[in-house]
C-alpha cells in the first residue's frame, strides 16, 4: 500500500513535471523573436545583396547612390518604409547592436544568432567607412524625404532623387559625427577579438570622426547645411549629448583616459549630470551615457573620478526609477492601462525598447554589484527591475489586451499591413515588371489585403495610450516599423531566451531528481 502512495506521488509530479515543461514550451519564445528580429535588418539593406542574403523578397537597390557626388554611397540601411538613407538613425541603430553584442554576446552566441549579429552590425559600418571619405567630410544622407513619400514602389524601382548631402567643417554636424563615431567605436569592441584588423579601421575612423565634431561644433540640422532632414530627424537635443556618448564609447574601445576625462570635464556643460530625461532615443542620448558612465563605478581605473560618475549615477537612476514608476507622482513615464510604457504618439514603440534594454542592463550592473536601487518611492532590488523590463518585452511579444505580436512574423497575430514600400508591393524577385512612382499608390497603397511580403521582425510603432492598435497601412504612426525599434531588443531578447534555457534545464533537473526519488 505505501509502495502503491509512492508510485501515485512519483507519477504525478512526473506528469506535472511535463506538463509545466509543455507550458514552458508554449510561453513566449525569445530565441524565436531574437532571431526574427535579426532577420528584419536584411529587409531593411540597401545596395548589392550578399549570396547569403535570407530575405528572398528583396533584391539590389541604390546602386548608384553617390555617383552624382563622384563618392561610392552604395550599402547601408534604409531607415523605416521608405527609401531614404538617414545617417543619424542609422547610427544609433548601429550603436545600439553593437552594444547588445558587447552586454550579451554569449548569451546570442548560444542563441546561434552571433554571426547573424555581426553580419548586422558590419553592414552599416562598410557604409560608414565609405561616407567617411576624409577626416572632416562625412555623407549625411542619401534621398530627401519630400521626393521620397512622394512616391510608393519597391526599393528595386526607385525613380525618386539620389541627392546625396553631407557635412563638413562648413557645415558642421556635431551629433552626427559623434553618433557615427560612437557607432564605430562600439563596433570597433564587437570585431575586436574575431576581426582585429577590421576593429582597428574602425576605431581610426572613430577617432577622426569625434575630433572633427568636437573641433566643429554645429548642429546638423540647421537651415544652410541640411535642413532636408529637418521634417524627419531633427536634433532636437543638439550635439552635447553625442559627443559625450561619442567620447564614452571611445574610451571603453581605447582604454585611453583623454576620453573619460572629457566626459568628466564637460559633465555639467554638456548637461550629462544636468539632465534628467525620461526617454532614450535616437535623438536623446542622456540616459543611455548616464547609464554607461554609471558602470564606469565598477571598475578601477575610473574611480578617482567618483564624484562626477555619482551625479551622473544619479540622473541614470531617475530614469530607471521613471519608467518604474517609482519618481514623485508628475516625474514618471506614463503607461497605458495596460501596463505598455507610453512616450508619444508616433512609434510610441521606439522608447519601449530602449527603455527593456537600458532596464535589463541596469538589473544586470545591479546584480552583479550586489547593489540596490533607491528611488523616490522605496528601494528596488534587481530583479524587480528586470520583472518590469520582461512585462514590457511580454508586451511587444503578445501579452496585452489585443493579444497582438508587435513584432511582425512572431506568434500568430501580427500587424499584416505594415506601413512599409517593399513589404507592401509584390516582390522584385517574383515579378520584375517595373512599378513607377505613383502607380504604387494606385495599385497596392490603398489595399485592404495583407502585404504580400511580411517585414520578419520589425518593431511597428504600437498602440496608442489606451492600448488600441489600427492595423492600416497608411496608419503610418503606428505601423511602420524602423531599424532602432528593433535593435536595442536584439541583446534583451538574448538575455531572456537564456533565463528561459535556465528555466527549462532546471526543470529537467527536478525532473532526474524525481526519477532517482
Amino acid at each position: 500500500m505505501v509502495k502503491n502512495k509512492a508510485q501515485h506521488f512519483a507519477q504525478w509530479c512526473f506528469l506535472s513535471l511535463i506538463f509545466a515543461i509543455f507550458t514552458t514550451a508554449k510561453a513566449l519564445n525569445y530565441g524565436d523573436a531574437l532571431a526574427k528580429s535579426l532577420l528584419y535588418f536584411e529587409s531593411q539593406r540597401s545596395g548589392r545583396l550578399p549570396y547569403n542574403q535570407r530575405v528572398t523578397w528583396r533584391d539590389h537597390s541604390g546602386l548608384t547612390d553617390g555617383l552624382e557626388q563622384g563618392v561610392d554611397l552604395v550599402g547601408g540601411y534604409y531607415d523605416a518604409g521608405d527609401h531614404v538613407k538617414f545617417g543619424l538613425p542609422m547610427a544609433f541603430t548601429v550603436t545600439m547592436l553593437s552594444w547588445s553584442v558587447i552586454e550579451y554576446r554569449q548569451q546570442i552566441a548560444d542563441a546561434g544568432e552571433l554571426e547573424h549579429a555581426m553580419e548586422a552590425i558590419k553592414w552599416g559600418t562598410d557604409y560608414f567607412i565609405k561616407a567617411h571619405t576624409s577626416p572632416n567630410v562625412l555623407w549625411a544622407e542619401v534621398g530627401d524625404g519630400d521626393t521620397d513619400h512622394y512616391c510608393w514602389q519597391r526599393p528595386e524601382d526607385m525613380t525618386t532623387s539620389r541627392q546625396a548631402y553631407k557635412i563638413d567643417q562648413n557645415n558642421p554636424g556635431s551629433d552626427l559625427a559623434g553618433e557615427t563615431a560612437a557607432a564605430m567605436a562600439a563596433a570597433a569592441l564587437v570585431f575586436k577579438k574575431t576581426n582585429p584588423h577590421y576593429a582597428h579601421l574602425l576605431l581610426h575612423h572613430a577617432q577622426q570622426l569625434f575630433e572633427f565634431g568636437d573641433k566643429y561644433r554645429g548642429k546638423y540640422d540647421e537651415e544652410g547645411r541640411m535642413g532636408v532632414v529637418k521634417s524627419y530627424y531633427a536634433s532636437v537635443s543638439g550635439f552635447k549629448d553625442e559627443l559625450l556618448w561619442a567620447a564614452l564609447w571611445l574610451y571603453k574601445a581605447t582604454d585611453n583616459e583623454e576620453y573619460l576625462r572629457y566626459v568628466i570635464n564637460e559633465a555639467e556643460n554638456f548637461g550629462g549630470i544636468g539632465w534628467a530625461i525620461t526617454e532614450f532615443s535616437w535623438d536623446v542620448k542622456y540616459a543611455g551615457i548616464q547609464v554607461m558612465a554609471s558602470k564606469l563605478l565598477n571598475e578601477e581605473k575610473p574611480k578617482k573620478h567618483s564624484t562626477t560618475l555619482e551625479k551622473y549615477r544619479s540622473k541614470a537612476e531617475y530614469y530607471i526609477c521613471s519608467c518604474l514608476n517609482k519618481n514623485i507622482d508628475t516625474k514618471n513615464v506614463e503607461r497605458t492601462p495596460a501596463g505598455l510604457l507610453y512616450i508619444r504618439q508616433w512609434n510610441n514603440m521606439q522608447y519601449v525598447s530602449t527603455a527593456s534594454f537600458l532596464l535589463t542592463m541596469y538589473s544586470d550592473f545591479l546584480k552583479s554589484s550586489n547593489q540596490m536601487l533607491s528611488c523616490h518611492r522605496g528601494i528596488v532590488g534587481h530583479q524587480e527591475i528586470l520583472s518590469f523590463a520582461k512585462s514590457q518585452v511580454d508586451y511587444i511579444l503578445g501579452s496585452n489586451p489585443s493579444n497582438m505580436s508587435y513584432l511582425v512574423g512572431y506568434g500568430p497575430n501580427y500587424p499584416q499591413r505594415v506601413h512599409h514600400r517593399g513589404a507592401s508591393v509584390v516582390s522584385y524577385r517574383e515579378n520584375k515588371a517595373f512599378i513607377g512612382c505613383t502607380q504604387g499608390y494606385d495599385n497596392w497603397y490603398g489595399r485592404v489585403e495583407p502585404n504580400p511580403n511580411v517585414l520578419v521582425g520589425g518593431l511597428v510603432g504600437g498602440p496608442d495610450s489606451q492600448d488600441n492598435f489600427v492595423d492600416q497601412r497608411d496608419n503610418y504612426m503606428q505601423t511602420e516599423a524602423c531599424t532602432y525599434n528593433t535593435a536595442p531588443l536584439v541583446g534583451v531578447f538574448a538575455k531572456f531566451s537564456e533565463l528561459e534555457v535556465q528555466k527549462e534545464l532546471d526543470h529537467i533537473q527536478d525532473l532526474g531528481l524525481v526519477a532517482s526519488y
